[in-house]
């Protein structure tokens, strides 16, 4: 789902690429700087000790710069080429030591998101892989489930199940909420649920429409984010189907929804309508793409203060990468795959005046193997972390933060090292930070 080291062997590269592969698969990650502080269950959790790591500067131009700009055809190192950090710029990123990591909820099998219902009541989703959405109220993981479908969520691989929940910015009043998962044939499913009123509401299971279904021609990088934009759209990240360096040129084709950001107006008909504005809503490509060039979107997020898009794109051999789109992009920004993983040339010529966005910040494998994005802070708990951007390496377990500097400029650093794969950050409904991981809990970012 949901990298300067080179595995033995090509089917060794390609497991340890996947976001939710075991890690026993993988060879060893090169030794971190830093020693890794365990999370042990169901023990309480300690405070996990931050690294510390200095901020970096990262070069970057204002949020209304022109989307897209122009990716170079060199490869580079993110920190290596940034601006040398300075003690000013250190001080705009909060101190980790101030917050930590507590346990919020354990007991979970396998999850891998979690969410909420904007309707007011404070209840947190999380997604079980195998098919279930479990509810968390006041703390406590309740014992019936909001949702189960195991009776026809499928796996071919470690990557596929139910992958995404997002609930209608309505759903308080029509019950309706939209998930993402792979059918018994191993292809994904876009459909919308209903759940009765009540205290906790529940889901029928009967309910379901569905409004999309994807052919995937492989078991990974199916993708499975899914969320509501500021518009009242709904926005979807699908991977490119899959095997390794995208074989089937689906990431820069438009002719399929495969390394995509889709966007569809869920309100306007049945099962959907295009929204205005969709870059190929006259021709040139499927309707409902709103972003191309992706390889494995595991997790994306609108900041809910800027309206901004921020996408973790799971790198192939060496790269990691975020992507951003600000808010008021248009649609059809490429973000290079597989022209390009990260920053460095990876297959093929982009053709002559072709234009892809660069990504924010890219990592290499030796801080990790799978990136999975990511919230932006907007709680009320930790003021001084308003507009950190939090997101993580499923292998590694590190956490960074990320945050535009008074200058323009954009802060990056580690802020903290987990143990355990890290599948999913989320936000509840007052903006606090959440971290899912794939051992059964989720944990809190606090005081």
């Amino acid at each position: 789902m949901l990298n300067s080291t080179r595995r033995s062997s090509w089917l060794l590269a390609l497991a340890c690429s996947m976001a939710l592969v075991l890690l026993a698969a993988c060879a060893p990650l090169p030794t971190l700087p830093e020693p890794t502080i365990a999370v042990t269950f169901p023990t309480p959790l300690p405070s996990q000790t931050p690294l510390g790591a200095p901020a970096t500067l990262l070069p970057t131009s204002p949020s209304a710069s022109p989307i897209p700009l122009t990716k170079t055809p060199t490869p580079r190192a993110a920190a290596s080429s940034a601006p040398p950090f300075t003690e000013q710029a250190a001080a705009s990123l909060p101190d980790p030591a101030q917050a930590s990591w507590r346990l919020l909820v354990e007991g979970l099998q396998r999850p891998v998101g979690v969410t909420h219902a904007g309707d007011g009541s404070q209840r947190l989703y999380v997604l079980e892989q195998d098919g279930v959405v479990r509810i968390v109220e006041s703390g406590r993981l309740l014992p019936e489930p909001f949702l189960d479908i195991r009776d026809r969520v499928g796996s071919r691989g470690s990557e596929q199940g139910l992958l995404g929940l997002a609930f209608h910015p309505n759903f308080a009043q029509n019950g309706a909420f939209y998930v993402n998962y792979t059918d018994q044939q191993g292809d994904t499913v876009i459909a919308r649920f209903s759940a009765t009123p009540g205290k906790p509401p529940i889901a029928d299971p009967g309910s379901e429409r569905r409004l999309l279904t994807v052919d995937q021609p492989f078991a990974n990088h199916n993708g499975g984010a899914m969320a509501f934009g500021p518009d009242g759209y709904l926005y979807l990240g699908l991977g490119d189907g899959g095997s390794g360096g995208d074989p089937l040129g689906n990431a820069q084709s438009t002719q399929t929804l495969l390394g995509k950001i889709l966007r569809l107006d869920v309100d306007g008909g049945e099962p959907y309508a295009i929204p205005p504005e969709a870059p190929f809503a006259d021709g040139g490509g499927l309707p409902e793409i709103w972003a191309l060039g992706l390889r494995n979107p595991w997790r994306f997020a609108f900041d809910r203060a800027s309206g901004d898009l921020y996408i973790a794109d799971v790198g192939q051999n060496a790269w990691e990468e975020i992507d951003l789109l600000p808010a008021g992009s248009p649609g059809g920004v490429n973000f290079g795959w597989d022209f390009f993983e990260g920053e460095a040339l990876f297959e093929g010529q982009p053709p002559p005046g072709a234009s892809f966005a660069s990504p924010l910040f890219t990592y290499g494998h030796d801080k990790g193997c799978s990136v999975t994005g990511g919230v932006v802070y907007r709680g009320s708990l930790l003021p001084e972390w308003q507009g950190v951007y939090l997101f993580g390496d499923y292998c590694s377990g590190l956490v960074w933060g990320m945050r535009r500097g008074a200058d323009g400029r954009w802060l990056v650093a580690e802020l903290y090292d987990l143990e355990g794969n890290i599948t999913s950050f989320g936000e509840d409904a007052g903006g606090e930070a959440l971290v899912v991981l794939h051992n059964g809990a989720v944990l809190r970012l606090e005081r």
